[in-house]
């Protein structure tokens, strides 16, 4: 009777907060070390056994390059990839997507101001980007585009991706 009731209190007090019993759990976040179940490092094998990921594009034939895909949930279009898996170093870089945020609360749209109290020593490269150390995890780092003032995109990467520059 007290676990019905307890239930009962559960589902009142989310129904009068406005929430759902989905939204009451919690978010996957990019970060410290992947995505949900699909962590930075993971092997093919380990990536697709996880059931989070398509593949949309080979490795290189010579078995040594890096292989495209995508998560489940969020698709990218059709020239472009979500994940990448590298032959050496496993799952090496996950782009964020709409709806995705990093622990510290930034998202795509969040503000430049919003990014850097997040991240107070973010520094930016000579590409114009903006990248921190992943705070929890000093094998990877986020890499964030600023476009007009707002974040237009941000990744997380193995310190040692050898996928792209």
């Amino acid at each position: 009777m007290k676990t019905v009731i307890g239930a009962s209190l559960l589902v009142g007090s989310l129904l009068v907060s406005g929430a759902t019993a989905a939204n009451a759990q919690a978010k996957p976040t990019l970060g410290p070390y992947g995505y949900g179940a699909v962590k930075l490092g993971m092997t093919v094998k380990q990536a697709k056994a996880t059931r989070k990921v398509v593949k949309k594009t080979p490795g290189a034939p010579s078995n040594d390059g890096c292989s495209g895909w995508d998560l489940k949930r969020f698709p990218t279009p059709k020239d472009s990839v979500g994940v990448y898996i590298s032959s050496k170093v496993g799952l090496a870089a996950i782009f964020a997507a709409k709806g995705m945020t990093t622990p510290e609360g930034i998202k795509i749209g969040s503000t430049a101001k919003q990014l850097k109290a997040a991240y107070p020593h973010i520094e930016k490269t000579f590409q114009g980007f903006y990248s921190i150390t992943v705070p929890g995890n000093k094998k990877a780092y986020y890499l964030f585009d600023i476009t007009r003032g707002k974040v237009a995109d941000y990744s997380i990467s193995l310190n040692k991706q050898d996928c792209f520059n």
